[in-house]
């Protein structure tokens, strides 16, 4: 129970690694608040959770659109009218787009930089604050990729949301420490998520490959011998929840399996 009555807001929490990290938070014993854009998704996981929890008491669903100040805001003050505060920020919202760097367009520029990167900033600002204001500290894991460590050629704007959100990361746990906030990050690798059926179909396009291929090649590929899964990175985003990453400040742990050294 290393997050015993601590209150977790997990954004993007009602599919995929953000589920899989509010289920294990509340087995840790944290409150958690599921924040999603997606409203059926976001009942349909708090019902799941809230079945595995016995009861509704600990877990707390919330619309949350990250590209919108006033849903920010909302967010963190329904959170602490329900639980009196937030000790537990996962920054976990994030979309993902691929083209060739000929045929990038604005549009999808400006949605992955505003959910990935804006949306990661202006929800960290805004529990930040209230952190600040309640004078008891907090921890912040900003989930970014191993796309953020290095370029691919079809997916420029993607790896480049992401190595912003390395960078955020490094500066903003440097800035919030004095307050008693480590901020910190999660780099996955290829994770096998329903939107890797999305992600194959466009590679399937762009690289003249039949529909699977690329996932099973990166898959094969890597070290470990599998494609990452959510509950891999559960074991990271409760380390750097707890006290015992109270050291630890402004880093992106790899949890790929392998993929990548630094």
């Amino acid at each position: 129970m290393k997050l015993s009555e601590k209150v977790a807001v997990v954004t993007g929490g009602a599919r995929g690694i953000g589920l899989a990290i509010a289920r294990r938070y509340l087995a840790e014993g944290a409150k958690v608040i599921v924040a999603d854009i997606d409203k059926g998704a976001i009942e349909d996981a708090v019902e799941q959770l809230q079945n595995e929890a016995g009861g509704s008491e600990r877990v707390m669903g919330v619309h949350l659109d990250v590209c919108d100040q006033a849903s920010i805001d909302g967010l963190v003050k329904a959170v602490i009218q329900r639980f009196g505060g937030i000790d537990i920020l996962v920054n976990n919202a994030a979309v993902f787009d691929m083209a060739p760097v000929l045929e990038v367009t604005e549009q999808s520029y400006d949605k992955q930089f505003n959910v990935n990167v804006k949306g990661t900033f202006f929800t960290l600002q805004a529990v930040a604050k209230a952190m600040v204001e309640r004078g008891q500290g907090g921890k912040i894991i900003n989930m970014a990729s191993q796309a953020g460590r290095r370029g691919e050629a079809l997916v420029s704007m993607y790896c480049a949301s992401k190595a912003a959100v390395i960078s955020l990361t490094q500066s903003c746990g440097l800035d919030l420490i004095k307050h008693g906030i480590n901020v910190n990050g999660i780099a996955p690798g290829v994770v096998d998520t329903p939107m890797w059926k999305e992600v194959d179909a466009l590679f399937a396009r762009y690289e003249n490959r039949p529909l699977g291929e690329k996932k099973r090649l990166v898959g094969e590929a890597v070290p470990y011998g599998r494609m990452g899964r959510p509950e891999d990175h559960v074991g990271a985003a409760v380390f750097l929840a707890s006290d015992d990453s109270d050291y630890v400040v402004a880093q992106t742990l790899n949890v790929d399996g392998g993929n990548w050294m630094s």
